[in-house]
């Protein structure tokens, strides 16, 4: 880490898609109040997930990180954190149970409240306001006071970051993620539709693995592996302010971290070598996500790699690419050669999301869900063909059953769209398609690397 970084050294640099608040003076006091608060997660816990990462770079794990688009102040409730852990729960059991391969469960949750907009502003029936940023931000009504960033906001994020974080916790630790209720993880509307029929074949298999495993002495009582699973958190640090105020020096370790999150990212939009938010993420050891999107040149990859892991640390990097159905086949071979050229050591994952959003014949903004199919397969196609590790996939979804991106199993329609299209943002995948996305990347790893399962190892 140079010598000349602090967590407030991203101040001196150029800061794209933040804020204006009109009262500095109070955004200064909360940023205080957040200081002396207590941090989110631990420089232990966001240790043990770089140690895992590591895992993935190497090609011995996958990363399945997903969630909402930006979590809500007014929609957050207890049952919404269950459903996309279950959610997590199921995907990872497709994918460790048809595969071998160890799932490490990332969410965007407890700390993804801020967006990065296209334009600063938006226009309704002539009348132009700021840009809906987040919760954390402003106020998705259209109106001049709602869309006033306010600085109060910021400790209402923490306090729903908290007790989100408690629910987590709380939910990998208790009886619910016991592999012994992996049926009852299916929930109504899934069960019906074809991968909840699928999932529900590996339930049986996995009870009958249980009972084998019980009999001869190993159960979920005494190992810990099947009676608990840990999701770990992770946002865009979009926020600035909001990351430098849960940055704390650990005393074991003598190093930064942002307890804000396990695991942070730098958007398409703010990844400019020189600006502030590379700063910022450059002197924090968390594990840090990088957006790759279409434009992206090969010789600007290479510096961001070299300021963002100059120690080559497996686990500290993720590249998280977002080029879009069509696009992908023809960008991403470069810049995967150019990065093996380097022998840099990372994590390569797809976001199948960001690049594949259209606006439908109804005026909904969606994703097609054969888009993201072809966008995941072309990525496990280079990979293939470029002799490299497909290491994760990248989602925006809900454990909920909504209509927001159209096809899959329940064959959603663009006039379906309006029956519980409730994303804040961007359109995000139900828990029947991404079950059914789950069973797609099942069956590609089984081609990258055939095993077999490992019940303990890989859930």
């Amino acid at each position: 880490m140079p010598n000349e970084w602090s967590p407030s050294s991203w101040r001196e640099k150029n800061a794209l898609h933040l804020p204006e608040y009109a009262d500095p003076e109070r955004l200064a006091a909360v940023e205080a109040q957040l200081s002396d608060s207590v941090p989110l997660v631990l420089a232990s816990e966001i240790r043990s997930l770089k140690s895992r990462l590591a895992q993935v770079a190497r090609g011995k794990a996958f990363l399945l990180q997903g969630g909402d688009c930006a979590e809500s102040f007014a929609e957050f409730s207890p049952g919404g954190v269950r459903d996309l852990f279950r959610v997590f729960l199921q995907m990872s059991t497709v994918l460790a149970f048809s595969t071998g391969v160890p799932v490490v469960k990332v969410g965007r949750i407890a700390g993804q409240f801020a967006k990065p907009r296209s334009s600063p502003v938006e226009t309704i029936d002539g009348v132009t306001l700021p840009s809906y940023l987040g919760d954390i931000i402003n106020s998705i009504e259209f109106t001049e006071q709602a869309r006033r960033p306010d600085p109060e906001r910021i400790l209402q994020a923490y306090h729903q970051a908290n007790a989100t974080m408690n629910l987590l916790r709380a939910l990998g630790r208790s009886g619910f993620s016991d592999m012994r209720h992996v049926q009852q993880w299916n929930t109504r509307f899934i069960a019906g539709a074809p991968e909840g029929r699928r999932y529900q074949v590996i339930g049986r298999r996995i009870e009958e693995a249980l009972a084998f495993m019980n009999a001869c002495g190993v159960s979920p009582e005494s190992v810990q592996a099947l009676r608990e699973t840990e999701l770990f958190t992770s946002h865009d640090a979009l926020l600035l302010n909001y990351e430098e105020a849960f940055t704390r020096l650990d005393y074991t370790s003598d190093e930064w971290y942002d307890c804000s999150a396990h695991m942070l990212w730098i958007g398409e939009r703010t990844r400019g070598i020189d600006d502030a938010h590379v700063e910022f993420l450059k002197g924090v050891q968390n594990p840090v996500g990088l957006k790759c999107g279409p434009t992206l040149q090969e010789q600007d990859l290479l510096r961001l790699i070299d300021a963002l892991n100059p120690q080559n640390e497996a686990g500290r990097l993720t590249l998280i690419v977002r080029m879009g159905a069509d696009v992908l086949a023809e960008r991403l071979p470069q810049l995967v050669r150019a990065v093996k050229r380097e022998g840099h050591d990372v994590i390569w994952s797809v976001d199948p999301m960001h690049a594949n959003t259209i606006k439908s014949s109804s005026g909904y903004k969606t994703r097609r869900f054969a888009s993201v199919i072809t966008e995941v397969e072309r990525f496990f196609d280079v990979h293939h063909a470029e002799g490299t590790h497909a290491g994760g996939v990248h989602l925006e979804m809900t454990g909920a059953d909504v209509t927001e991106c159209t096809g899959g199993g329940q064959r959603i329609c663009d006039d379906d769209l309006s029956n519980r299209y409730h994303t804040h943002c961007d359109p995000r995948l139900n828990a029947t398609q991404a079950l059914e996305l789950a069973f797609l990347i099942a069956e590609k790893l089984k081609v990258e690397q055939p095993a077999r399962p490992n019940l303990e190892l890989a859930l």
